[in-house]
């Protein structure tokens, strides 16, 4: 065997490594959390959950990924991106199982907290991976698990019904049994083809600093905030959405404008895949992205019938590349050694305002009287998207526009 064709397939079983690992992690993101509205029927007539108790379930997985993702950057610098990453893995697949088992309400949300916490630490951990293993591809890396991310989201609601059941004979308990079981697979997967850290870590007291979020910083607030207000849009509208057009005559396009929103996004995904590195490092993808959700918005409001649908692509979209171009400028903008406590803070931020703005959409509904009034505080966040991207560090002439390459040496997928 020459030369040249042993090159090949080191550099091919280093794509391997890399790439197959981080969207297998990507898909488990959401997986689990995704697996419960197709079958909240049946656990809300077999647990005699109320609508209360119904929501508290929906939210509980957000509120855990703002409160545990910190503790996620202290196991980070403690242990490494890999090691804490795998562990979140297992600890969502497990609980995730431990659903199925659920005798009440209370251990239904034990155990749907626990997985809280495996997702929400595996979340700073993947951006600390993409900047070690693929430091001069972090725009790309980033789409390669966003991509999976969003995947995860569309495969358990989209399957559930018309596959997954049927196979477990209608159970909702062995129905989450069944979606734990590809995130305990990809715990093994990663355990066996992660590539070793490439960083140096520091030790001692000086580790034990680089886990809290330097919550002073202006920029991990910029991004935090850009990230929350597209989170806010795209979560108020899927709450919103539906009621909005109950009340305005149009319940008939609930169903498709829903479908839209949501399927809208695998394009997005598709076209960051081939443009990330470009798109990342300027400005303007984030003012359009904003822009975007605004038009979408007013759209809703102004515009009759079908046009709903239309509007509810284009938001999906544009929320969905947001979304990916956020995730890629902690490993970005920040030394090795931040990217955890950086991607953190911004995940403590941007899903607090993705708690709040709901209930300040549904307050100044309510108050009001007007169907409309509901969309304000989205609308609100879509010009929050431009502002504070007007203010990012980036662009050819920005200093914290960094090609950590220089300081990395290869990725691991060059071989």
């Amino acid at each position: 065997m020459d030369g040249p064709e042993l090159e090949g397939r080191a550099k091919l079983a280093g794509v391997f490594r890399v790439y197959v690992p981080l969207w297998l992690s990507g898909v488990a993101l959401r997986l689990t959390v995704l697996a419960v509205p197709p079958v909240i029927p049946l656990i809300h007539l077999d647990l005699h959950l109320s609508e209360t108790g119904v929501g508290l379930l929906t939210a509980l997985p957000s509120l855990l990924f703002a409160l545990a993702a910190v503790p996620g950057a202290a196991l980070i610098a403690r242990f490494g991106a890999v090691p804490t990453l795998v562990a979140g893995l297992m600890l969502t697949g497990l609980a995730s199982a431990l659903r199925g088992a659920a005798t009440g309400a209370g251990l239904l949300y034990a155990t749907t907290f626990l997985m809280g916490v495996g997702i929400a630490i595996m979340q700073p951990a993947l951006p600390r991976c993409v900047r070690d293993w693929l430091p001069d591809r972090i725009a790309f890396g980033t789409a390669v698990y966003s991509n999976g991310w969003l995947m995860g989201e569309i495969l358990s609601v989209s399957l559930t019904i018309p596959y997954v059941l049927p196979l477990v004979h209608g159970s909702w308990r062995l129905s989450l049994a069944a979606w734990s079981l590809p995130v305990l697979l990809t715990s093994a997967v990663v355990a066996a083809l992660a590539p070793a850290s490439r960083g140096h870590a520091p030790a001692g007291a000086a580790r034990a600093r680089l886990w809290w979020p330097e919550w002073r910083s202006p920029l991990l607030w910029r991004l935090g905030l850009i990230l929350g207000c597209g989170n806010s849009v795209y979560f108020c509208t899927n709450f919103f959405l539906p009621d909005y057009l109950q009340h305005t005559g149009r319940a008939a396009t609930i169903g498709t404008a829903l479908t839209a929103l949501n399927l809208c996004q695998i394009p997005a995904s598709l076209l960051l895949l081939a443009f990330a590195e470009r798109l990342t490092r300027t400005r303007w993808p984030y003012l359009v992205c904003g822009l975007l959700s605004l038009a979408s918005v007013l759209g809703f409001l102004l515009t009759p019938g079908g046009w709903i649908v239309a509007w509810s692509g284009l938001l999906g979209f544009s929320v969905s590349a947001l979304l990916i171009l956020m995730l890629a400028l902690p490993p970005l903008l920040s030394p090795l050694e931040d990217v955890h406590r950086v991607s953190a803070g911004m995940f403590v931020i941007s899903y607090s305002c993705a708690v709040v703005i709901p209930f300040v959409s549904g307050l100044v509904w309510d108050v009001t009287g007007v169907p409309a009034s509901g969309f304000v505080p989205i609308a609100l966040c879509a010009l929050g998207v431009v502002a504070f991207a007007l203010t990012l560090p980036l662009g050819a002439g920005s200093s914290m526009v960094r090609t950590s390459a220089r300081e990395s040496g290869r990725s691991p997928a060059e071989g």
